[in-house]
Order: C-alpha cells, then sequence, then structure tokens
C-alpha cells in the first residue's frame, strides 16, 4: 500500500487551522499517542500500541469536520483524541496516521430547560458549572471530571448520576452531530437511537463534533465522608444508603488499605474503611443516622459547588489507580458488579491474590472494581470464570476493542467508513467478548 503524503496533509491542514493547528512534530506527535492505558499490566506489556504521524488541534465543530474530510481525501487513518484521559488504549493511533485532538473545541452553545449542547472538547466540569448557572445539572457526571464531553460519550459508560439512571448509554444523549467519511466535510444531526450508533464506540463509526445531553433540576448536595472499623461496615450499609430519598448521586466504599493509598485527607482515618457519599441535603439526617446505626463515624460533612467534584474524582477506577501508584507494577483490576460484592467479599476478595476491592451503589445493584495481584492474562481469565461462579459480573477492561453493540457497529461503519480510516484496530468483528479474547 502506498504510504499517504503527510507533508501534503498537514500543509492542507496549516492553511484551514493555521501553522499551530497542525502539528509533526515528535514531541507532539508522541504526547498525542498514549492514553492512561499503563493501568493496565496488560496493555502495558505490549506498548508502544502505536505513534501518530500528525496531530490536528480544530477549534470548532466545523473544523473538526473539515480535517476529517482532508484525511479522508489522503487516505489517512483518523483517530480521534479528547483529553486522553481514558484508560485502555482506545485512543492510541495504532495504524499511525492522523490524530484528531479536539480538546480545543470547547464552546458550550446553548444551555436549555433540561438539555445543554457543546462542542466535542467541552470539559465536563465546566458543562456542570454552565448548568448550575441555569438551576441545573448534569444527568451524568464522570468520574474524570476534565474528560471531554465527545470522549465521555464516545469512551465512557458511567459515572456520578448512575444511581438514579444506570449508565450513560441510554437517556443522557439527547442529540448528537456527527462527521465521518461518508459525510465528507457535512455534520450529520442524529437523535434517540440514531445518536445511541455513535455512543461508546471510540470514533469507529462516526466522529462526534457536538452533543447535547441531558440535565435535570439542580440539587442542594453535601459530601459525606465516613468511616468503618473494617470494610464489612461499609457493606453492611451500602445499599441501604442507596437506596435513600432523594436518591444520592453517589456512595462509594473502600477497604482500609485501598484507603490508606487516597490523597491525605482528614476525613481518611488510619486504618479504617472510608464511606463517601454525594447525599442531598433532605437525605442528610437519614444518611447519617444509617451510618451511625450501622457502627460507622462521620467524619465530615461538606459543602459548596465542588461538593460532586471532589467526591467524585474518587469514585469508579480512581481508588484503584491510586492503589496502582502505591505499588507500581503489582495490581491489575476487572470491573465487577452485583449484590455477590457484600454478601460473598470474602470469597471475592480470595478470587485473586491480594484482593481489594473498590464497590458503590449502583442503578439496580452495586458496582465496583476488584484489584489483585497480577500474575498473567491467564489467571486473569481464570478469575473471570470463578467470579462468574459466585454470582458477580464481570467485565475485562484490558482490552481496546468494541464491545458495546458490537454487531450494530460493525453494520453501520460498514455505510458510514467503508475504507476503515477511523480509529483502525479498535472495530474488531471477531471480539469475543470479556472472558474470551479479551486479553492476550
Amino acid at each position: 500500500m502506498t504510504r499517504p503524503d503527510y507533508a501534503a496533509l498537514e500543509a492542507e491542514l496549516s492553511g484551514l487551522l493555521g501553522a499551530r493547528g497542525v502539528s509533526s512534530d515528535m514531541r507532539q506527535r508522541e504526547k498525542a499517542s498514549v492514553d492512561g492505558a499503563r493501568m493496565s499490566p496488560i496493555i502495558a506489556e505490549l506498548l508502544p500500541l502505536g505513534i501518530a504521524d500528525l496531530v490536528a488541534f480544530p477549534t470548532t465543530a466545523d473544523e473538526i469536520a473539515a480535517v476529517v474530510a482532508a484525511a479522508v481525501r489522503h487516505g489517512v487513518p483518523i483517530t480521534p483524541r479528547g483529553r486522553g484521559t481514558g484508560n485502555y488504549g482506545q485512543g492510541i493511533p495504532m495504524s499511525g496516521g492522523l490524530v484528531l485532538d479536539m480538546s480545543r473545541a470547547r464552546t458550550i452553545h446553548d444551555v436549555s430547560e433540561g438539555a445543554i449542547t457543546a462542542d466535542a472538547g467541552a470539559p465536563m466540569a465546566a458543562l456542570e458549572q454552565a448548568a448550575r448557572a441555569t438551576g441545573q445539572q448534569l444527568w451524568m457526571y464522570p468520574s474524570t471530571v476534565h474528560s471531554s464531553i465527545g470522549g465521555f460519550l464516545a469512551g465512557g459508560s458511567g459515572g456520578t448520576g448512575t444511581i438514579a439512571h444506570g449508565s450513560n448509554d441510554g437517556g443522557f444523549v439527547a442529540a448528537l452531530d456527527v462527521v465521518t467519511p461518508a459525510t465528507g466535510a457535512d455534520i450529520a444531526h442524529v437523535e434517540g437511537e440514531a445518536a445511541l450508533g455513535y455512543v461508546h464506540n471510540y470514533g469507529t463509526a462516526g466522529i462526534i463534533v457536538r452533543a447535547t445531553v441531558r440535565l435535570e433540576p439542580l440539587q442542594e448536595w453535601r459530601g459525606l465522608y465516613a468511616s468503618f472499623p473494617d470494610f464489612s461496615g461499609a457493606l453492611a450499609v451500602l445499599r441501604t444508603l442507596g437506596r435513600l430519598q432523594p436518591l444520592p448521586r453517589l456512595v462509594s466504599a473502600d477497604t482500609p488499605h485501598v484507603t490508606a493509598q487516597l490523597p491525605p485527607d482528614p476525613a481518611f482515618p488510619a486504618e479504617r474503611s472510608s464511606l463517601r457519599m454525594i447525599v442531598d441535603v433532605a437525605a442528610l439526617d437519614e444518611a447519617i443516622a444509617v451510618i451511625e446505626g450501622g457502627g460507622g463515624r462521620i467524619e465530615d460533612v461538606r459543602e459548596g459547588p465542588s461538593v460532586s467534584s471532589d467526591i467524585s474524582v474518587l469514585s469508579y477506577n480512581h481508588p484503584i489507580e491510586w492503589l496502582q501508584k502505591s505499588e507500581p507494577g503489582v495490581y491489575f483490576h476487572v470491573e465487577v458488579s452485583g449484590d455477590a460484592l457484600v454478601e460473598r467479599i470474602d470469597e471475592v476478595h480470595a478470587v485473586y491474590p491480594g484482593g481489594q476491592l473498590h464497590i458503590e451503589a449502583g442503578h439496580r445493584a452495586p458496582i465496583g472494581m476488584l484489584a489483585g495481584v497480577y500474575e498473567s492474562p491467564e489467571a486473569v481469565l481464570a478469575g473471570i470464570e470463578r467470579l462468574g461462579e459466585l454470582g458477580v459480573g464481570v467485565h475485562n477492561p484490558h482490552q481496546w476493542n468494541v464491545d458495546f453493540r458490537l454487531a450494530e457497529t460493525v453494520e453501520l461503519a460498514a455505510l458510514t467508513d467503508p475504507d476503515g480510516l477511523l480509529n483502525p484496530g479498535k472495530l474488531n468483528p471477531a471480539y469475543a467478548g470479556p472472558t474470551k479474547g479479551a486479553v492476550r
């Protein structure tokens, strides 16, 4: 295959975006070609997976579309990138080509009743701030609060707000503006089921350039920090706390060992299990009563606009990331769910050496991240089988393949990207799911 003329594409993009809007500098290319994949020891063993030949920095949705059209004309693969906060290689340009860095396309266009519209690179924290100014809040708020809206929708699956709403795959997205090789420089507007076709598939069927997502009325939140002598105490109250009315935005807890690795905070006393809540002020007294009735101790109650962000950044896989930082090269993790996380915790912890669970109240059942000492990919898969026998739902994140609506995405991409230029290597029709072919 003839190598694309990257010099010609760079010249064209320089005319479109200005000299600072495109780069072939090696430092820029290397920076744009990594994400948080080192969080996975399985993927880390395979790095580097690819490096960009060019990086483009459009600042508007129209510029994003024009860059995509230019790259397609030159036959150049395109890997979309938001803030680079993904953890498993989905944003790494495995075929080289152009990395489309959309982090400068940050305009928030409209905040209306029940919805907010912004360009793909707008940080989620900025959307939340804009919503608050109108007496509203985001329906779903990510654990990585500075991730971009486009990156969160294309790559993420849930966040703060999951208790009430489930994952972001459903009602969070009202409409998307997308660009594909088939549309050229034209932007397509999609809603409903059509919009869902571009969610959580890493830009393999189309690149989100602008999004309209759902808002809800602003609630008066408090950040509630509690601790228990051991993890079993936190587990015993977690589901009850997750059902309080109004529903909390987040309830999460960690073992004493994981708690000890979190950033220093007086609310994390030594040798105790931490439990944290984003709780509606109307349910605060009841939450305190449940915690104290279960043998817990209230460490602090905090208020202010940063409550959600401060506690959100210690949810989802972030506590396990702090655990990994404290002992580099030791731990891996898998995503887990189900009541067995509470009812059979000793057996769950025993599946992997050094087992440590971060747990959260979920939409229907607890969810969490189970960490263990990494031995081999085969040991990871064997543990997944054992967890399934215990009644634990498991997703193995140590792979970069699209695994949400795979068949539908393959079918859509055949129409929107017939030459396979969008994020090559990530849409694998033969991918067999989280327990087969998920690790290498």
